[in-house]
């Protein structure tokens, strides 16, 4: 099978970047031909040149509307599609996925969307939400079928008008294992927290940093990994709120997994989500995770379990939920190991190749091709 794996954007380097680079080594193992596109430099190519898949920049792909531009970009798609003659065309982010409907129909080529995060889901921007649930609407039928990485998408999306039941299906993103040695130890004190998320109005470091100013009479510290616009004011915040010594501003790293396993609490705290790849990431470490209840969170934590989920925006109960694990070692060991518990049994890499490869080959199968059925796991593991 040869697959073109279409990303908007190379860099930042987040969730849907790492799904796809994953999911292209593995299926490439399995014996398909997988073929990446986007735009573009970093890591993300580099990462996925060293493996030796195949990747096209486009130049003028962008991912805010550029009306010129993206006219540009998608002849460009276009002259790059029918030079590879995918068997299969598959878009991860908002800007090809509505580029790549347009193409799949022109060149008669499936096309599945994988939805990382619905744009209009709940907690985006009011104006940004309307303008991706009218596009949704308009040509979201041109897709073959739509994946979602997580129920709460899956059942968004159609409560929204944004697809048809018989063409989305859920499945869960998993993540390569790591060694024991980058396992953490979640009993150590004093504990120090951990959150990996990029400095934009998707996170909400201002309800972390607020609720951490009042929990200052017990020892922790905390690294925060991530760029983006907005760091700036929340290092002002934390020097405000007496925190400057506590907090790590670490920027973009390539050790996130070195990061975790000397870490005993990890924090992820939003306005929406997807299925985040940062908690699969903490739990495949051991860590128990503290997180806003948005998205598909709850999918892979399971409160007072494996961690806890707190209520967007909800500074006081984040205080409280954090100052239990802090002050207690044999609960944020007994949590971690849930944790870790919880990655091999639903989210490991495995699991998400077969039902992947399964949903690619349902939709070629349809056109006449061959397909070897593979069930596909849907709904929530929890």
């Amino acid at each position: 099978m040869k697959i073109a794996f279409m990303v908007t954007r190379a860099e930042p380097v987040g969730g849907a970047q790492i799904h796809v680079r994953d999911l292209a080594v593995a299926v490439r193992e399995q014996g398909h031909s997988p073929d990446i596109i986007t735009s573009g430099s970093g890591p993300f190519i580099d990462d996925l040149r060293a493996h030796g898949i195949p990747v096209t920049v486009l130049r003028h792909l962008v991912g805010p509307i550029r009306p010129l531009r993206d006219v540009r970009a998608f002849r460009d798609l276009l002259t790059v599609l029918r030079e590879q003659r995918p068997d299969l065309l598959t878009a991860h982010g908002a800007k090809v996925g509505m580029m790549g409907r347009v193409a799949s129909r022109a060149l008669r080529v499936p096309l599945i969307v994988t939805v990382h995060g619905w744009a209009c889901a709940p907690g985006t921007p009011p104006v940004q939400a309307a303008v991706s649930r009218r596009l949704e609407r308009l040509i979201g039928p041109l897709a073959s079928k739509v994946i979602t990485v997580s129920e709460f998408d899956r059942r968004f999306g159609l409560e929204a008008r944004l697809v048809a039941e018989h063409r989305v299906v859920t499945v869960h993103t998993g993540m390569p294992d790591v060694s024991s040695h980058l396992w953490a130890d979640p009993g150590r004190s004093p504990p120090r927290m951990v959150m990996v998320a990029r400095f934009e109005p998707q996170k909400d470091h201002v309800t972390l940093i607020r609720a951490l100013g009042g929990v200052q009479t017990v020892p922790w510290n905390l690294d925060l990994i991530g760029d983006g616009p907005l760091r700036g004011q929340m290092e002002a915040l934390a020097r405000e709120l007496g925190l400057g010594d506590r907090i790590r501003f670490l920027g973009q790293r390539k050790d996130v997994a070195q990061l975790l396993a000397q870490a005993q609490i990890s924090l992820l705290i939003s306005n929406w989500e997807g299925l985040p790849l940062s908690i699969l990431e903490s739990m495949r470490a051991g860590l128990p995770v503290v997180a806003s209840a948005v998205g598909g969170v709850g999918e892979s934590i399971r409160d007072q379990e494996t961690g806890y989920l707190v209520p967007r925006g909800d500074v006081d109960l984040l205080r409280d939920r954090i100052e239990r694990l802090v002050t207690n070692p044999e609960l944020r060991a007994r949590m971690g190991a849930g944790g870790r518990r919880h990655y091999e049994r639903h989210f490991t890499l495995d699991q998400m190749v077969k039902n992947t490869l399964a949903v690619y080959q349902e939709v070629l199968g349809g056109r006449g091709r061959q397909a070897t059925q593979v069930p596909v796991i849907t709904g929530s593991p929890v």
